[in-house]
């Protein structure tokens, strides 16, 4: 690994391009057509990865979806019609785990985003999407990528969201232009 901020980036940016490399071309559809079909969505994440998660609300919002980040004081109570989606690079958390039960049993369709597709929680989720990357679960051994601990998954979230994002815009016939007349002008 080089040391000048221009070889660490080459080296991010080579471990960022492996992953979506192995990611299949279909992997954001199950998601996408959730999304589609939602009456309103809320977002779950812990962490850096639950940062992510309210950046994808954030858009979600500027294409008009019905959007709420758990644990913010405005967010509805889901149910029939809806879509819990969390996050759990590592596989599994108990807190998503919670939740999962909880938006189920209300009648809520859930989706999980992680790096572990074999982990507790996918067992318990109705959607599934796979982000082949290193997170804390696996951030020891031989072949690790530049960036610390679950920097590598984080990062791609982002881009896997965005991505998402562009999928979805003429679904809802969205534009740059219509989305930006959903962004707040109190900044």
């Amino acid at each position: 690994m080089g040391e000048t901020l221009r070889e660490l980036s080459e080296g991010a940016l080579d471990d960022l391009e492996g992953v979506f490399a192995k990611l299949p071309d279909d992997d954001a559809d199950p998601l996408i057509e959730a999304i589609v079909a939602a009456k309103r969505i809320v977002v779950f994440g812990c962490g850096r990865e639950g940062l992510q998660l309210r950046g994808f609300a954030m858009r979600l919002f500027h294409m008009g979806r019905d959007v709420s980040v758990w644990g913010d004081m405005t967010m509805p109570p889901v149910g029939p019609g809806d879509l819990l989606f969390v996050s759990a690079g590592p596989g599994g958390l108990p807190t998503a785990e919670v939740l999962v039960e909880i938006a189920r049993k209300a009648g809520a369709r859930t989706a999980l985003v992680t790096a572990q597709p074999d982990g507790d929680l996918t067992k318990l989720v109705d959607i599934v999407a796979h982000i082949p990357a290193q997170t804390m679960a696996d951030d020891r051994g031989p072949s690790l990528s530049v960036l610390p601990m679950g920097s590598l998954f984080e990062t791609a979230q982002m881009i896997f969201f965005e991505l998402v994002i562009l999928k979805l815009r003429p679904r809802f016939a969205e534009t740059s232009e219509t989305m930006r007349t959903r962004h707040t002008n109190l900044e």
